[in-house]
């Protein structure tokens, strides 16, 4: 059975108090996540909604002839949705449980435990004036309120006015309180039952946190007149690792804790952060942070080369940037596959459609309404209309691309038929075979694409001096404009002296010697093309056997391929070649560096073990499959030099289209419809609502579990094949089967919410 994995890159909006709500999606995606792989590692199944998603994957799987892992591999977020991301990346890396925060939201998040004793009011009657003020202020709120049961009434009152009593034109909330919770919890889960890390072998977990920077770091920006203009940027992203490494280490817990407590911190509620303040805290606790400069040095550069990082000012990542999709976009690039993938970006709005809106009476919006609008509510709702259409050009131009190749198939295959023989197909494919065979193949290209093969030429030899100029800038480590320019003029120079820089005559038909050279030594994108485009053909493969009843097994190849592209795919990774940082710091001629990251490449022999590899696939294919696999494989050159130009040098690199999923109270009606206001708490007293109240928190806690089931099981069920249903209500029925697990979990915990379980059990009965 073919294998396929389903990958989600999530966005995580910001929330405020709605922290607690995403808390209980994510950990519904944990809970997937965890069935997926123990499922893929034959454990044994787990109760609870855990055994239920086990349930659905193999239910996946024997509808749509193909074995499915889900996995998250790519996480950004900012503000609340920030520390979330930050909680499951590490969950996820670590194999460490997210249990343990639970009761940690719980009991935490919330006014009496985070407002700074120093900013308390000094008496029951401080400030006992502003109470009406508040309640004024809280609008519809206020009338919430009053519909509660008179228990929870009383606490939200009594927090309301602490806050609202608290020291004014300063954050009420503690800066190194919340810095000590957050330690408190990474100290939690580090304490927790931990088992497998919760990605295969090799695949990495990139995490973005957006933060702004207050005061603002100097950009150089290179124009026509004048040649350079110096602008401030605000924007800041902390980014982590594991680089796909068996120990799951995105970084250490200050570090976490740094980007958790940058990003969320919201203005006018907690004070700004600096690392001063964490040190503060790691000093009280008597603990070491060893990697602190390197870390300061990857998360400030601008700072740290100004020796100011310590004195860096961040506040929250959403003012800027509330929905951080660009940088999981950017970490699509060099992305490892090893199986067929549906990949999945999955944001998580805790609240759409909820944004400033005008009296109920409508007219202009009042002076105190505008400025708070203009201030922090429109920067950070802004569409992602941009976001969604980047993405949307980028599948557009995957599906082009796929009907280029298509159409071409034809006349591709007509010509290597011509070129080889029918003969080629009965030969048993060799390693030294296959290197003849694309040798010929790739010449007779050449001379079949005519004067366009020049052109076709200076695209590709363009595109590789991109790719060389962008690993050097990244293992350099030092941001900038000027860097990035300095770096590929010295290698357009270097290429220049060593006699492959005129491509003209090198790209007339046949390529010079020099330039052979050149390509066999750094050409990865071509390479990378190439096994995608036999993953892609060896998939269309599968899925004709499976239509067909075939049950012939073509795992070897498939691994063959996969193992192969994994191997060009972290040659573009910049840790892989870390050693060379220093020779580039050392800013030595451009000739020595390209010898040293020929070198730590080496695709030669790459190269030769990848002949090897698919060599032995070749031979265990059935002779249908295995002809129509190496008149691809021979076919190539011709794909290469039709698309590379047509799509701006993309060509064949990345060939899965991109869907896009949203988590949002409105997504999930199979309980109760009317959106995050039939169902949320903390959407209250401008989403501050949870932290007056511990029933709140449970309440959005609850909901954002069922939520959360709801709409990863609608995503897992939307991998399937177009032409292929599950039963009828079978899909309900898993649903229901979910939330009464999760009622079943979460019932002996959440005491100060019974009403809401007897309602929920009718509901969903």
């Amino acid at each position: 059975m073919r294998e396929k994995e389903l990958r989600l890159a999530l966005v995580c909006y910001g929330g405020i108090s709605l922290a607690v709500y995403m808390h209980g999606i994510t950990k519904e995606i944990w809970r997937l996540v965890r069935a997926s792989r123990a499922h893929h590692d034959g454990e044994p199944r787990s109760d609870g909604v855990q055994g239920v998603y086990r349930g659905l994957i193999e239910e996946i799987e024997a509808a749509g002839s193909a074995r499915l892992r889900v996995l998250a591999d790519i996480i950004a977020g900012a503000s609340a949705g920030g520390i979330n991301g930050i909680f499951l990346g590490q969950a996820i890396a670590t194999g460490q449980s997210l249990d343990p925060l639970t009761d940690l939201w719980l009991e935490s998040a919330d006014v009496e435990a985070l407002i700074d004793p120093t900013a308390a009011p000094a008496s029951r009657f401080s400030k006992v004036w502003a109470l009406p003020l508040a309640w004024m202020a809280a609008g519809r709120s206020a009338e919430t309120v009053d519909a509660l049961d008179e228990r929870t009434r009383e606490e939200v009152r009594q927090k309301l006015s602490h806050f609202v009593r608290s020291r004014w034109f300063e954050p009420p909330f503690g800066g190194e309180i919340f810095t000590n919770l957050l330690l408190d919890a990474f100290d939690a889960m580090a304490a927790s039952d931990i088992g497998p890390r919760l990605l295969p072998p090799g695949q990495p977990l990139d995490l973005f946190v957006t933060v702004t920077d207050f005061a603002g770091h100097p950009e150089r920006l290179a124009l026509n007149s004048p040649p350079e203009v110096l602008e401030t940027e605000h924007r800041l992203i902390i980014d982590f690792s594991d680089h796909g490494g068996a120990s799951g280490d995105l970084g250490s817990a200050a570090e976490l804790a740094f980007a958790a407590r940058a990003t969320s911190s919201f203005p006018g509620a907690f004070p700004p952060f600096s690392v001063v303040e964490l040190d503060a805290a790691l000093d009280k606790r008597k603990r070491d942070w060893p990697g602190r400069a390197a870390f300061l040095k990857r998360a400030l550069p601008r700072h740290h080369a100004a020796g100011h990082a310590e004195s860096a000012v961040l506040i929250d990542g959403s003012v800027l940037a509330n929905a951080p999709f660009r940088p999981a976009i950017d970490a699509l690039k060099s992305r490892p596959a090893r199986r067929e993938i549906d990949r999945r970006f999955v944001y998580i709005d805790p609240k759409p459609g909820i944004r400033l809106t005008l009296s109920r009476g409508g007219g202009q919006p009042g002076f105190f309404q505008t400025i708070l609008g203009a201030l922090s509510d429109l920067p950070r709702q802004q569409p992602i209309g941009d976001n969604l259409n980047a993405l949307a050009d980028r599948t557009a131009r995957i599906n082009r691309l796929s009907g280029i190749v298509t159409a071409l198939r034809p006349e591709v295959e007509a010509e290597i038929e011509t070129l080889f023989g029918h003969t080629l197909f009965l030969d048993r494919p060799t390693a030294p075979r296959l290197v003849a065979w694309r040798r010929r193949a790739q010449n007779a290209a050449a001379v079949k694409a005519g004067y366009s093969y020049a052109a076709y030429g200076h695209l590709k030899l363009a595109g590789v001096v991109e790719t060389v100029t962008g690993l050097l800038y990244q293992i350099g480590g030092e941001p900038g404009q000027s860097r990035w320019r300095r770096i590929r003029s010295s290698i357009e120079a270097a290429i220049d002296t060593r006699g492959f820089g005129d491509a003209a005559p090198a790209f007339s038909g046949k390529e010079s010697g020099a330039t052979i050279d050149f390509l066999r030594t750094f050409d990865i994108g071509f390479r990378i093309r190439r096994l995608r485009l036999m993953a892609r053909r060896l998939t269309e493969i599968d899925i004709d056997a499976d239509a067909d009843g075939d049950d012939r097994d073509n795992d070897v190849m498939r691994d063959a391929i996969y193992d192969s592209l994994a191997v060009y795919l972290d040659c573009q990774r910049s840790d892989e070649h870390a050693a060379l940082a220093e020779l580039i710091r050392l800013r030595g001629d451009a000739d020595a560096l390209l010898d040293a990251l020929a070198q730590s490449l080496d695709l030669q022999t790459l190269d030769a073990e990848t002949d090897e590899r698919l060599a032995h696939g070749f031979a265990k294919l059935d002779k249908g499959p295995r002809r129509t696999l190496l008149l691809a494989y021979l076919g190539f050159p011709y794909y290469d030099t039709a698309t590379l130009p047509l799509l701006q040098g993309e060509g064949l690199d990345e060939f899965d289209p991109i869907k896009v999923d949203r988590i949002a109270p409105d997504d999930a009606t199979s309980i109760r419809s009317g959106g995050a206001e039939a169902t949320l708490k903390g959407i209250q007293f401008n989403s501050f609502g949870a932290f007056f109240s511990r029933a709140y928190r449970e309440n959005d806690y609850l909901w954002g579990r069922l939520h959360g089931a709801e709409r990863m099981i609608d995503i897992a069920v939307s991998t399937l094949p177009g032409n292929v249903r599950m039963k009828a209500g079978r899909v309900a029925a898993i649903k229901r089967d979910a939330f009464r697990a999760i009622l079943d979990e979460e019932e002996p915990r959440l005491t100060k919410i019974a009403a809401l379980f007897v309602a929920l059990r009718r509901e969903v009965g």
